[in-house]
């Protein structure tokens, strides 16, 4: 009796660590801006959104800093390109929040990406793509949702993002590409400044944004990688990018101006794998962050013979590659769309014995 007590808490500790896939809703961009986000309410509670957006607000901007600028923001509205604009306009109406704070909560999305992104090609020639999504809010696990963004009644793109989040971080234009983003590690929080007078006063697209307008206008590989290298943008930043055809992979190492460095796959040349963290491939992460080690260490263990998608999401799924602050984990490839796989890492990872 007591051995079956135990093995049946066990199973209650197991089940509520385990990882779970996000809800998803479809965004019909046919329809108007203002309420194109309105399905979020059928998946959401209301007065938990606001909670959430307050408290990654409040973890991410100061007190002083919020009252002192949110007039600017709210009149600084107008120079958000569409359908951005409306997008949040429509979720500041229909969510019962200020056109200020849902600028800030997207701008503070932003400014604290901590991820992994790993791009392989297997013998064959088929190219996988891994990223595991770090943020500093363990509130964002109960936000994550997958989108699938329709036209004319048509799948155009996919992604997985959050609630209240009008950008993508990681995304696949179907028998096209995929694309993540990092955040560059030379970047850092206390420049989330110089991003607003970037997106609001020098027209540049926040990361996100370029992603999504990527993935909705792109034609191929090497059309997504030519915009994502030369588009202006707020903040510097990884771009990997994944396509349909072998060696279709490629690290882009971005300026807020143009490309910093273009870091493809070389599989003629043993180069079957691409790992980009958060810091200039061509220099050494911090001796306090081991991820592109452990993660590199993986990928030659499991051998350009065995990589597909469950064995990349293992190597994902390695500490510190997942870590405490992990929180969802996807693997996808566009010449198979349907493969496209988003779970949520309720607790991160943590190292074990």
């Amino acid at each position: 009796m007591i051995l079956r007590a135990a093995v049946l808490l066990l199973g209650l500790v197991l089940s509520c660590r385990a990882d779970f896939a996000p809800p998803t809703l479809n965004i019909s961009l046919d329809d108007d801006p203002d309420v194109r986000w309105m399905p979020l309410l059928k998946v959401f509670d209301l007065d938990y959104l606001k909670k959430a957006a307050a408290e990654i607000i409040d973890s991410t901007v100061p007190k002083w800093v919020h009252h002192a600028i949110a007039p600017a923001v709210m009149s600084l509205e107008k120079y958000l390109p569409q359908p951005y604009a409306g997008e949040i306009r429509g979720m500041a109406s229909h969510f019962g929040g200020s056109v200020s704070d849902v600028i800030l909560l997207n701008f503070a999305y932003e400014i604290s990406a901590f991820c992994t992104s790993i791009v392989a090609q297997d013998k064959n020639g088929h190219v996988y793509h891994g990223r595991n999504l770090d943020y500093p809010h363990p509130v964002l696990r109960n936000l994550t949702v997958n989108i699938i963004f329709l036209k004319n009644g048509e799948v155009a793109y996919y992604g997985t993002s959050f609630a209240g989040y009008v950008g993508l971080w990681t995304g696949q234009s179907p028998n096209k590409f995929t694309v993540s983003g990092d955040q560059r590690g030379n970047e850092r929080w206390w420049n989330w400044w110089k991003n607003l007078v970037s997106a609001f006063l020098l027209g540049r697209s926040p990361v996100s944004w370029l992603v999504r307008e990527t993935l909705e206008e792109a034609d191929n590989f090497l059309d997504a990688v030519m915009r994502l290298s030369k588009i202006p943008i707020i903040t510097g930043v990884y771009y990997i990018v994944a396509g349909v055809q072998a060696e279709e992979g490629a690290v882009i190492t971005r300026d807020r101006t143009g490309p910093a460095d273009i870091w493809p796959l070389e599989p003629v040349n043993g180069a079957w794998y691409r790992v980009e963290t958060n810091y200039d491939h061509w220099r050494p992460p911090p001796a306090r962050d081991h991820r592109r080690e452990a993660a590199n260490k993986a990928l030659n263990a499991t051998g350009q013979d065995h990589i597909n998608m469950d064995t990349l999401y293992q190597v994902l799924s390695l500490f510190p590659v997942c870590n405490g602050i992990t929180i969802y984990t996807t693997t996808m490839s566009a010449a198979t769309p349907d493969k496209y796989n988003t779970l949520v890492r309720p607790q991160g990872c943590h190292m074990t014995d």
